[in-house]
């Protein structure tokens, strides 16, 4: 039927001859001529081939052109397909209208002018490749147009996946973006910027509800990082806090990038939120457990200098025994603790490790027996030191000096006091000692000052029987229980305050480790001071403020766990200097004394006379003190 670049013209007529000469009329149109003598015909040629023009003749027998091409226009395909009428007759007007309505587009009469008819022909057959042309370009089009839309919305699905991962690693790392035009003011904020500020949706970002929310302390710096960023561009991270509607304070850290317009000025900035509150709290943590190592070291040393300073030996042999012994006692504690990770000892171990030098396997020379507690550490020092002490003497001249001596060493929990039983038996003849000696004082002064209990001496004549007792809320590690208002008038006896001018400064010494505090009574009697203490806690150190005059004071920052500030607060109320000794360092003081001296453990006797004379001059009768440190 015709090469591609052609189109099909159909011919109906039931006359050859007229086939012909339409025929021989068109051919100089070079397209495919298709003949068809009847309706049938023609209806056939319809269903083979794509036809461009239609020539149907009018009068036809069987169907007319009319009804022929009625039925043509009834077909999807051909409802516009040119179609000429060609007839013989005069058509009326009312025909021409009637073939009109079916879809005609001209008349064509007989004798047909053959210039006219091919003009009409290739007119529509012009206009159908036109609109072939439009149609394919417009299927082209639309088949791009798809194409494109696919990959948009496939990339538009790409976006949407990135963003919720992007969303999704924001959140999960407590991540916010955020985006401020700064030409329209316009702040976007993603949920994860929300979620961190505690806000909802109703929430409008902007300069004045975004300060509301930051905290009152960084505010102003953190408008300056966000001043220089609007005016130079740069980037920017900054870390402030931020409080949310709740009340919770959150720590943020805040990355941000400017987009600059061709004159170099920031336009857009953009960045993103970080919640490092866990972080901050993870370096406080830490921040706070090197402190409490570097305290309890300087603690411990302290304990070990007052060990160095007090041991009292005939020779050098027997004074490093003495050393070693104590500083290995303190070590086994150490040990212990370390095991729990400074949680507490258990008492049975502790006992255990103090003993076990002393048992003999052929006789059971020393007995042990006791429910388990847990000491909290600074008991447990305390009471290896005094375990020590107990056992040493026993050594020496109680009933471990003896082949046949035997030590019984048990404890109880009663409803509020842990309660140690120490009884030698078969030992040398034992009587009440004239004065104490060392051990004896680190007993009573570490029993009773610094864990608020009760230590008793029988000196009987099998051996010496000891008890001593503690609040069992000090053993839980809690201070729940009212520390005793006075110290027992025998410990006073028992550990009498050393020597001192009639005349002297008179100071407050408020510390609770016994042996630091020894060492340091003894340091500030040397120093020409007369010592009242020293008190073990808040509460003895507070009635002592309140009740009596004194000249200054040296107070220890931490009191089995009680801040020494109300002491500090009712000196300063009264016009008296002191100084806070403590095991840590001046950021860990109360910004309100900052202007404090302070000594850290272990102390010397070099600073502490340096700064007591800070305070005043050397004491004399007929000076005045000066001036009490400003708080």
């Amino acid at each position: 039927m015709g090469g591609p670049d052609k189109v099909n013209i159909l011919l109906v007529d039931d006359q050859p001859g007229k086939l012909l000469s339409y025929e021989a009329i068109l051919g100089e149109l070079d397209e495919n001529l298709i003949k068809a003598n009847s309706a049938r015909e023609a209806l056939e040629c319809l269903l083979k081939a794509e036809i461009a023009v239609i020539l149907l003749d009018v009068s036809m027998p069987e169907l007319d052109g009319f009804q022929l091409a009625q039925m043509i226009r009834e077909h999807p395909r051909y409802q516009k397909t040119a179609i000429i009428f060609i007839s013989a007759i005069q058509v009326e007007d009312v025909d021409q209208l009637r073939g009109y309505d079916i879809g005609a587009v001209d008349y064509v009469p007989v004798p047909v002018v053959p210039a006219v008819l091919r003009a009409k022909v290739r007119i529509f057959v012009d206009l159908y490749r036109k609109t072939h042309e439009l149609e394919r370009l417009n299927r082209e089009l639309e088949s791009r147009v798809a194409q494109r839309t696919a990959e948009l919305e496939a990339s538009t699905e790409r976006l949407r996946q990135s963003e919720e991962r992007r969303s999704l690693a924001l959140a999960a790392g407590q991540m916010g973006s955020w985006d401020i035009n700064l030409l329209t003011a316009e702040h976007n904020w993603d949920d994860g910027q929300y979620q961190i500020f505690g806000v909802d949706r109703s929430f409008r970002p902007g300069p004045a509800t975004f300060r509301e929310l930051v905290h009152p302390d960084d505010r102003e710096r953190q408008s300056a990082v966000w001043s220089r960023m609007v005016e130079d561009g740069h980037s920017m991270q900054a870390e402030f806090r931020v409080v949310r509607p709740s009340g919770e304070v959150r720590w943020c850290l805040i990355s941000a990038a400017a987009t600059l317009s061709v004159e170099g000025r920031p336009i857009r900035i953009s960045g993103v939120t970080l919640d490092i509150t866990e972080r901050k709290e993870a370096e406080q943590r830490q921040a706070l457990l090197a402190r409490e190592v570097d305290h309890r070291a300087r603690n411990t040393l302290a304990v070990v200098q007052s060990i160095l300073r007090l041991t009292r030996a005939d020779s050098v042999s027997e004074l490093v025994s003495a050393l070693d012994g104590r500083v290995q006692a303190l070590a086994r504690a150490h040990t212990l603790l370390s095991n729990t990770r400074w949680q507490g000892a258990d008492l049975t171990r502790l006992v255990a490790e103090e003993m076990d030098p002393y048992r003999d396997a052929e006789a059971a020379r020393v007995e042990t027996n006791g429910p388990t507690v847990l000491l909290r550490p600074s008991m447990a020092q305390a009471f290896a030191l005094v375990l020590h002490e107990l056992a040493t003497n026993a050594a020496k001249y109680g009933a471990l000096s003896a082949l046949g001596g035997r030590v019984k060493v048990t404890w109880q929990l009663q409803p509020e006091r842990l309660v140690i039983d120490w009884t030698e038996t078969g030992g040398p003849p034992t009587a009440t000692p004239t004065k104490n000696g060392f051990g004896t004082r680190v007993v009573i002064a570490t029993i009773e000052r610094e864990l608020g209990g009760e230590a008793t001496f029988e000196w009987r004549a099998t051996g010496l029987h000891c008890v001593l007792s503690v609040p069992r809320t000090d053993v839980l590690g809690q201070r729940t229980g009212t520390p005793r208002a006075t110290v027992s008038s025998r410990l006073a006896r028992v550990d009498p305050p050393a020597s001192s001018p009639v005349d002297a400064r008179r100071v407050l010494l408020v510390e609770d480790e016994a042996l630091v505090a020894i060492m340091m009574r003894d340091m500030l009697t040397e120093l020409g001071f007369h010592v009242v203490g020293p008190m073990s806690n808040t509460t003895l150190a507070l009635a002592a403020a309140r009740q009596a005059d004194f000249d200054c004071a040296i107070l220890d920052l931490n009191l089995g766990g009680e801040i020494s500030y109300p002491v500090a607060d009712e000196l300063s109320a009264r016009g008296v200097p002191y100084i806070f000794v403590t095991g840590y360092d001046k950021e860990g003081l109360d910004k309100r004394y900052e202007a404090v001296p302070l000594l850290q453990k272990p102390v010397d006797e070099g600073s502490l006379r340096a700064v007591m004379e800070a305070f005043f001059s050397p004491p004399s009768r007929d000076e005045a003190p000066k001036t009490a440190a400003a708080v």
